[in-house]
C-alpha cells in the first residue's frame, strides 16, 4: 500500500481519492526518469531522424494493436466500459496510415525493434487476459498523453523530418475530437467514477507506475539499438529500413512495439 499512501499527497496536501490524480501522483517520480531518456530528449530537442521515426512508428504500432486489441475484447468490462472510446481515440488505424507511407505496403516485414518493446506488448496481453481493470493504467497513460502532446509533438516532428505536408503524420490527430481539453475532463470524470476496491485501485497505481518503466526500458533498449545501427537507408523503391542484427534485438516480421513519443504525450 506504499503507492497508496504516497499518492495521496502531493506537496500541497491531500490530493482526495480520485483515480486520476492518484495516478498522476504515482508517477510523478517516473515520470520525470521517462522524459530524460537520452531518445526522448534528442526528440524534444528536434534531434530526430528519419529511419528513428519510422522504427517509433513501428513500435507503437504494436503497443496500439496490443492495447486496443484488449481494450475491445474487454469492452463491457464495469472498469473498462466507461473509458471505452475507440471512435474518438483508437491510434491502430492512423500508425497503419503512417506506416505504409514511410514504409511501402510491406512495412511489416523490414523492422528490427528491441526486446524490451515486446515484454511491454506482452504485459498487454496478460492483463488484458488476467486482469482487465489494469488496463485503466495503460490507456490513461497513453491516450491523455496523445491528446496533450500531439498538437506540438507533430509540429515537431514534420519540423525535423522536414516534411511539406501532414502525410506521415497522421498518429498525432485526433478527427474525432473537438476539444482535447474538454474530453481530457470527460476522460478523467468517467475514471474517476470506475468502482475499484482498494487492493484493485493500489494494484492500478502499481500498474501505471510499471507502465513507465517499460517505457523507459524500451526507450533505453531502442537508443542502445540506433547507436549500433550499421545501415539504415531509406530507398525511394520500397523504402527499406536496414539495421544492424544481434542477439538481443530480434528481428520479427509484425513490428513490436515502442512507448509514446515525446514529453508532451505523459503531459497528463
Amino acid at each position: 500500500m506504499e503507492i497508496m499512501k504516497s499518492a495521496r499527497k502531493t506537496e500541497s496536501g491531500d490530493i482526495g481519492s480520485d483515480l486520476s490524480e492518484q495516478v498522476k501522483a504515482a508517477t510523478k517520480d517516473i515520470h520525470v526518469r521517462a522524459e530524460n531518456t537520452q531518445l526522448m530528449l534528442s526528440y524534444q530537442k528536434g534531434h530526430i531522424t528519419l529511419p528513428q521515426y519510422k522504427v517509433l512508428l513501428c513500435s507503437l504500432h504494436e503497443i496500439y494493436k496490443a492495447l486496443e486489441d484488449e481494450l475491445d475484447r474487454n469492452a463491457s468490462h464495469p472498469a473498462v466500459a466507461p473509458i471505452y472510446f475507440p471512435q474518438e481515440l483508437a491510434r491502430l488505424e492512423t500508425l497503419e496510415k503512417d506506416l505504409e507511407h514511410f514504409l511501402g505496403s510491406g512495412w511489416r516485414k523490414r523492422v528490427v525493434v528491441p526486446a524490451a518493446t515486446h515484454r511491454y506488448q506482452q504485459r498487454l496481453r496478460q492483463i488484458g487476459k488476467e486482469r482487465p481493470e489494469l488496463l485503466v493504467a495503460h490507456a490513461y497513460t497513453r491516450y491523455l498523453g496523445d491528446l496533450s502532446g500531439g498538437q506540438v509533438l507533430g509540429k515537431i516532428t514534420q519540423k525535423s523530418l522536414g516534411l511539406s505536408s501532414q502525410e506521415g503524420l497522421s498518429f498525432f490527430s485526433f478527427p474525432g475530437v473537438t476539444s482535447p481539453n474538454r474530453f481530457k475532463q470527460l476522460y478523467r470524470s468517467r475514471m474517476n467514477g470506475i468502482e475499484l476496491t482498494e487492493e484493485q485501485r493500489a494494484a492500478v497505481l502499481e500498474e501505471a507506475v510499471a507502465a513507465f518503466e517499460l517505457n523507459i526500458q524500451v526507450f533505453d533498449d531502442l537508443q542502445k539499438m540506433l547507436s549500433v545501427t550499421t545501415e539504415a537507408v531509406d530507398q525511394s523503391a520500397g523504402n527499406v529500413v536496414r539495421t544492424a542484427t544481434f542477439p538481443s534485438l530480434p528481428i520479427v516480421g509484425l513490428c513490436v512495439a515502442l512507448t509514446t513519443i515525446g514529453l508532451g504525450i505523459y503531459s497528463l
